[in-house]
């Protein structure tokens, strides 16, 4: 008898059963991991995920492939809860991305939508909720409002520019920086930077910054109860370039031009080791098991 696969998470929950009908994979896998030192400041550590950033996920909102966490409302992917904002700059910034974004991009924008917001008002698109400050104590935080079971910013389909995020959308014609005209905790995924302060063995203080996969267990307990999640399912990772090229963006702002072009580099030197090896049966690296099922031909290019 086959010993029982562990699906990393309880055997009752929602993630469990996904696991188990092969819509995503478990999420415990041997992973490659690249450290080094900011050239620009010798106490700042940086940790990447290797085995993540050559991956070749990329975002399947707004087609067959992305089912939605929550199953009985699929066709708004990840966009259930709607956004909380960081600060008073993702805030602003998400301002001025609505008053420039032309109307047709947006399915559910306002009526008679003001160009102009008194300092003390409340933008239309956001609402007051709470969020668990770093004691897990809930604190109020700025949030967009939830329509019919999704952000404000999530088009529906039947919309003229298809199901998606309206600001993805509307950025991606424009040739707008994402980075700026969605909110932070939007970019970001599915990249998670982590940052703690530790003592060196020799009593320096160092600032450790990681950057790995926003998995489930990312969102805490409530990421088992996901119907879907779409970071280990191989219908995610069919895209032809590895994630260190297609969110360069992302990564640039996450941790900088100059950290970003040594972690290009390494990555760029990894792929050429592959193509080396490539049908020789040698296989060194930890590739994410879903790009491996994803591509079972040419998961191997980089």
């Amino acid at each position: 008898m086959n010993p029982p696969v562990f699906l990393g998470f309880p055997a009752n929950s929602p993630a469990a059963a996904s696991i188990s009908a092969g819509a995503e994979l478990a999420p415990d896998f041997a992973r490659d991991w690249y450290e080094f030192t900011n050239p620009s400041d010798p106490l700042h550590t940086i940790v990447v995920d290797l085995t993540w950033l050559e991956s070749h996920w990329h975002c399947t909102f707004g087609t067959p492939a992305c089912h939605g966490i929550d199953a009985t409302n699929p066709a708004v992917g990840c966009c259930g809860h709607g956004a909380f904002l960081v600060d008073e700059q993702d805030r602003d910034q998400l301002a001025d991305a609505v008053r420039r974004m032309p109307p047709r991009f947006w399915q559910l924008r306002p009526v008679n939508l003001p160009e102009h917001f008194e300092p003390e008002e409340l933008e239309p698109w956001l609402e007051w909720d709470e969020l668990d400050d770093e004691d897990g104590n809930p604190e109020p935080a700025l949030k967009t409002v939830v329509v019919d079971g999704a952000c404000i910013f999530a088009n529906r389909p039947g919309h003229p520019t298809g199901a998606g995020c309206a600001l993805h959308q509307w950025g991606a014609d424009a040739g707008e920086d994402l980075t700026i005209v969605k909110p932070e905790v939007c970019w970001q995924l599915p990249l998670r930077r982590l940052e703690a302060y530790e003592d060196r063995a020799d009593g320096v203080e160092i600032l450790r910054t990681t950057i790995t996969e926003y998995d489930r267990r990312g969102w805490g307990n409530g990421g088992e109860d996901f119907d879907w999640y779409c970071t280990t399912a191989p219908g995610c990772h069919t895209a032809s370039a590895p994630i260190w090229k297609t969110l360069e963006t992302e990564l640039r702002a996450l941790i900088g031009d100059e950290c970003y072009d040594i972690v290009a580099q390494h990555c760029a030197s990894r792929a050429a080791a592959k193509a080396q090896l490539r049908g020789s049966g040698a296989d060194p690296f930890a590739t994410h098991p879903a790009t491996a099922a994803g591509q079972p031909r040419n998961y191997g290019q980089s």
